[in-house]
């Protein structure tokens, strides 16, 4: 156990909202930034299709907002999208100052905007087919000439802390046990504030766009520590992730279609009109639905998505990554369809903040994919995610910045105690229960539901959390039993959701509850120790 750590301010996660909110913290105060891996790994990298803004002289933000709106199945936040969207330009000014390089469109004066699903205008600004990597590793590049920024890599957490606020009849967050995946030891990291950066939970399912990493973390960690969590039945499968055996998590970026691709069955016919008048440029979840229809009604593997038809040189310039990595699999893109099928991709539920990130716990900020900020509502439209990362990372540390002066050093906290537990020799029940707990998801509470499916879905997770709390208590930690904790609990959430959501809104699609409801409302789940309750501290009986 190494001695307890202090920074003035605790981010655990490094991606695009992670790096923003350390960015905008000034120098003189201490910053320490939690990476599960290495610093270059994480969602963040892998978001190929772009940002949307308003950039467009011929768009404007009540355009945005409008389609936002729509995509979003009548659950939006106006007032969250609205803010989001009158601060996207201001955000990728910021981003260019940073250095990301944008593709610039043929006359090299301006930069190229293309459109995705659910989009009436072009207003995604791209690097290529390699936003993410583009942004994520600009800001890498930035933080490092940060002095007040320290890394700490490999490391993943595992609880934060809390204690009564000296100020208020309310708990704050100050810090959280980290386990260090190369030693195999616990340190307490204790801060005045803690920003939950820790993306999204899509690894709940068997197959997923995501990295290894998505394992719910912060979403499980803020539930623990009293914080609402809000809309989690709502998990965004993107339609068109590669198929093929060798291909783990590669998707296909919307700008595909955007720029044309179309969807095709195994016989070359296109099905989407039959599903929605915007064809393939349909929001996510209606594609994604159409091609898990087509493929249980032919019994086929996979449905197609072909861009052949366009010239060599401009797939090539357009999308060089899904080229090149398609062509590890023997697929060319400019002469033969690509194999998909659906995968988990974003999750639009999360841990309740309001505008500045801030949870209902005191001194806790959540922001980006782990965050519910009733952006998405319920269902994300696509390249939304990576701005609402920058947008309220800007936004978190300038309020961070107006309160922590006035914020009191934490007190002593105890170290982590492992005295009372063994090493497992039966890590084989880890194995297995993640495998079980992603399998069962799937077929259960996948893309389309009942509420039979998730009934057995609760019975299967109850069981499971038993055998995981006890192994939990009984051996020392590891990077899997941390995450297989985490997954069951917002497994558990997203099955509560799924059950308390009576109709077919947006991403939940129910068989039992076809239609949609007449008014929207967010399902929000509050836990028995709720952060926002007053705490009653000295009283005595008479």
């Amino acid at each position: 156990m190494t001695k307890n750590i202090f920074h003035d301010v605790l981010i655990i996660g490094s991606g695009a909202a992670g790096l923003t909110t350390a960015l905008h913290i000034p120098e003189n105060y201490s910053v320490a930034v939690i990476s599960k891996g290495e610093l270059s790994e994480g969602s963040t990298q892998w978001a190929q299709g772009g940002i949307a803004a308003v950039l467009d002289n011929e768009d404007t933000v009540d355009k945005h907002v409008s389609d936002t709106l729509i995509a979003g199945g009548g659950l939006c936040h106006e007032s969250a999208v609205r803010f989001t969207v009158e601060n996207s330009k201001e955000a990728i000014e910021w981003l260019i100052e940073q250095g990301v390089e944008f593709t610039k469109d043929s006359s090299n004066d301006n930069y190229h905007l293309t459109k995705e699903g659910g989009h009436t205008h072009r207003r995604i600004i791209h690097s290529a087919d390699a936003t993410g990597r583009a942004v994520h590793g600009t800001l890498i590049d930035a933080v490092k000439k940060k002095p007040n920024i320290e890394f700490f890599t490999n490391q993943i957490a595992i609880d934060l802390v809390t204690q009564a606020d000296a100020d208020s009849p309310k708990y704050r967050c100050t810090g959280a046990y980290i386990y260090n995946r190369n030693t195999d030891a616990v340190t307490l990291f204790q801060a005045k504030v803690v920003i939950l950066a820790t993306g999204g939970s899509s690894k709940v399912y068997l197959y997923t766009s995501n990295p290894d990493g998505s394992s719910g973390d912060g979403i499980a960690m803020a539930w623990r520590a009293g914080c609402r969590i809000a809309n989690m039945e709502f998990n965004q499968f993107h339609p068109t992730c590669l198929y093929h055996p060798n291909a783990k998590t590669f998707l296909l970026t919307e700008a595909l279609r955007g720029e044309g691709a179309h969807l095709i069955l195994p016989n070359g016919d296109r099905f989407m009109d039959r599903f929605h008048k915007l064809k393939e440029l349909a929001p996510r979840d209606v594609v994604a639905r159409a091609i898990d229809h087509e493929m249980k009604r032919l019994g086929c593997d996979c449905v197609f998505l072909d861009i052949s038809h366009k010239s060599e040189d401009f797939i090539a310039s357009h999308f060089p990554t899904v080229k090149a990595e398609c062509l590890k699999y023997g697929i060319d893109i400019t002469k033969q369809p690509i194999p998909v099928v659906p995968a988990a991709h974003y999750t639009c539920g999360g841990v309740v903040v309001d505008k500045h990130g801030r949870t209902d716990l005191l001194n806790l900020y959540a922001i980006g994919e782990a965050s519910f900020t009733g952006l998405h509502g319920a269902n994300r439209m696509a390249s939304n995610s990576l701005l609402e990362c920058i947008v309220y990372g800007r936004s978190a540390a300038q309020d961070i910045i107006e309160q922590i002066s006035n914020i009191s050093k934490p007190e002593y906290q105890p170290e982590w105690d492992e005295s009372r537990v063994t090493d497992s020799d039966e890590d084989v029940v880890i194995s297995h229960n993640w495998d079980e707990l992603r399998r069962f998801m799937w077929d259960y509470v996948g893309i389309v539901r009942t509420g039979k499916r998730l009934e057995r879905a609760l019975h299967r997770i109850k069981l499971l959390q038993r055998e995981i709390s006890d192994y939990y208590s009984n051996y020392k930690v590891s990077n899997d039993l941390i995450e297989l904790r985490n997954l069951s609990l917002v497994a558990q959430l997203i099955i509560r959701s799924a059950m308390a959501r009576k109709e077919s809104r947006g991403l939940h699609y129910s068989l039992d509850y076809p239609n949609l409801k007449p008014f929207a409302r967010d399902t929000v789940l509050v836990p028995i120790n709720f952060a926002g309750q007053d705490v009653i501290v000295g009283r005595s009986e008479t």
